[in-house]
């Protein structure tokens, strides 16, 4: 009995390309680590301004709040909440950065941040 599946040729005759852009083609292996550093770079700069532009949102809701109260104790208290909410996320969004940085130092390893410095050390 023959089996007619495998007589087909699945395999394109270029041979796999990736997906464009975001592979490595045309670039040397050791580009690799580069691009993973910028990612990580990025994505870190991302947050932290996804982070920033919230608790100015949270805030001028708390402010807007705070206007609109009038004699409403509960709305003023509400938007208190809301506005030290926002100031409490900003702080730790920051002091995240620097506590990352601080236990870097400490265990001595400088470029705690740079994701390509950290895979180095390990892998050696």
């Amino acid at each position: 009995m023959n089996n007619l599946l495998t007589d087909i040729d699945l395999a394109p005759k270029e041979g796999f390309r990736g997906f464009g852009p975001l592979g490595l083609e045309g670039q040397e292996s050791f580009m690799s680590d580069v691009n993973f550093a910028k990612f990580i770079s990025t994505a870190i700069g991302v947050i932290s301004i996804v982070g920033i532009l919230w608790f100015v949102f949270i805030l001028m809701l708390g402010a807007i709040g705070t206007m609109t109260a009038g004699s409403d104790k509960q709305a003023l208290e509400n938007s208190r909440k809301r506005i030290l909410n926002g100031l409490i996320g900003l702080v730790v969004l920051v002091a995240g950065l620097f506590i990352m940085r601080l236990v870097g130092l400490i265990l001595g390893i400088e470029n705690i941040l740079n994701p390509v410095y950290l895979i180095d050390i390990i892998t050696k």
